[in-house]
């Protein structure tokens, strides 16, 4: 049989797929099938599950609260607040008045290289976009279709008083169809936490705990000020890592695999070359 008589992987689904399943579950049952049977890779899988598990969440489940944003005051004098957009390294800003419930506007991190090019009219209040407000109750799947029709990528979400919740951003809504892959599928059990790859790299969850991250690796990293590996790697950096930053503790090497604007979910160690 030559590359052209063999079925298609969409060809393949389908003929899994007209079992007609009655209920979420038993698509989710089949799709799974699908996996075991080599139809579909791990990847795939997680992105369908959470494209399905989008539709049915809300925005105050993903939500970062009100007390936990990062705002700019427009009453602050540009000076006081760019430390903070240089440390947070958002590139999106909720711009206050009077209160965290007074939102007048979005400022864009880059729209400051302006008053670093040294212009003298430069006006903050100038530079606000307009912000858009959403419900708590509104569905996921529902604000994504807005994200992407109204390119705006941040939304401020309002309780049932009008007052401000907390915040959304189009990052936080793919992050759950995307954000755990690699952790779902390749650890499946608490005896996977740290697995040994063919390549002699070996893939870490961020929750192993120090004791056995010791005992797997030779090391005598202290537990007392953070109980995971992704602490003691967030306690080395003094900020949450980004996907693909690298550093050496121990002297191992350790690489952020999968993390997010919340956590770090996994890491790849190397131990030295002998």
């Amino acid at each position: 049989m030559n590359d052209h008589d063999r079925p298609t992987l969409i060809e393949r689904l389908s003929a899994l797929i007209l079992r007609e399943p009655q209920d979420r579950e038993q698509l989710i049952a089949l799709l799974r099938s699908a996996y075991q049977r080599n139809l579909l890779d791990a990847d795939a899988l997680s992105i369908i599950e959470g494209a399905m598990t989008v539709s049915e969440m809300q925005v105050r489940d993903i939500m970062i609260p009100r007390a936990q944003m990062d705002v700019i005051d427009i009453n602050e004098p540009v000076e006081n607040f760019i430390p903070v957009v240089i440390s947070t390294a958002h590139s999106r800003f909720p711009v206050i008045g009077q209160n965290r419930d007074d939102v007048i506007g979005i400022l864009l991190a880059k729209d400051l290289l302006r008053h670093y090019a040294g212009e003298e009219e430069f006006n903050v209040r100038e530079m606000l976009r307009p912000a858009v407000f959403v419900p708590e109750s509104k569905r996921l799947n529902v604000l994504l279709r807005e994200f992407r029709a109204s390119r705006n990528h941040m939304a401020m979400v309002v309780d049932e008083y009008g007052g401000v919740a907390g915040l959304v951003t189009i990052e936080d809504v793919l992050e759950q169809i995307v954000g755990d892959i690699e952790d779902e599928y390749d650890f499946d059990e608490a005896s996977d936490n740290i697995l040994l790859e063919t390549s002699g790299r070996y893939r870490v969850k961020a929750l192993t705990q120090i004791a056995d991250f010791n005992a797997a690796f030779g090391t005598q990293f202290p537990d007392e000020d953070y109980d995971t590996v992704g602490g003691l790697v967030i306690a080395q950096l003094g900020r949450l890592p980004k996907r693909g930053e690298a550093l050496v503790v121990g002297g191992l090497k350790v690489q952020v695999l999968r993390a997010d604007s919340r956590r770090v979910y996994t890491l790849i160690v190397e131990k030295p070359k002998a």
